[in-house]
């Protein structure tokens, strides 16, 4: 349940520009589609993903823990990580086992199977997804239990992309494509109220302070 109160109070800190921008990209952002990250190996191409991810307004960004435990990078994420959603998982299947629960199909992208290009990949179904290793591609795991395959059309020697170039065409593609059609893939409106809530306190310094005595004050009107 989201305090409408205190949102109220900490909107009432921010600029009406900052919060007339907070309406516009929540108004661009989804969750129809969401991105996970298989054990990267790399973590400044997590963090360059997240980027794209926040750029083309994909909500939610899942990563799998399972080999390298990483910190974000956050000079290449560039404040990405305060407007995206990160759900770690330590194993591979766990990650799997959510996105279905939560009505996901599982896509894997891979140079190897000729199953769909990219430009013919089905935007309607709600999609997770997946992106493997720089070295080893996604696993088998994921291949196993995917519900289809996209590749990116290639016409060159090279038969694969580093991974943060493959999320952002792929990313940038779908989005597109997506926000052309009659699909209802805004955020809800609770979820964009628990976004101006999170973004709010994500955008005020000392917020701890300020939120104890928000809290404090209010108890004391009671």
């Amino acid at each position: 349940m989201i305090d409408l109160d205190y949102l109220e109070f900490l909107e009432g800190i921010l600029t009406d520009n900052r919060k007339q921008r907070f309406a516009n990209v929540l108004s661009q952002r989804t969750k129809h589609f969401t991105i996970a990250m298989e054990d990267i190996f790399q973590m400044h191409n997590t963090s360059a993903v997240m980027r794209s991810c926040e750029v083309f307004g994909i909500q939610e960004l899942n990563i799998i823990e399972q080999r390298y435990g990483k910190k974000i990078d956050s000079e290449i994420a560039m404040g990405a990580q305060k407007w995206v959603d990160i759900k770690a998982y330590a194993t591979i299947q766990n990650c799997i086992d959510a996105k279905k629960v939560e009505g996901y199909q599982i896509i894997a992208t891979t140079p190897h199977n000729d199953s769909c290009l990219l430009t013919d990949f089905d935007i309607s179904k709600p999609s997770a997804i997946f992106f493997g290793t720089e070295r080893d591609g996604l696993s088998e795991e994921v291949l196993a239990q995917a519900d289809g395959f996209i590749k990116i059309p290639m016409v060159g020697f090279t038969e694969s992309l580093n991974i943060s170039v493959s999320a952002a065409i792929v990313i940038q593609d779908i989005t597109t494509r997506l926000r052309n059609t009659d699909i209802n893939w805004h955020l809800t409106a609770k979820e964009q109220l628990e976004k101006r809530l999170e973004w709010a306190k994500n955008s005020i310094k000392d917020i701890k302070r300020i939120e104890e005595r928000y809290f404090s004050e209010r108890e004391n009107k009671v």
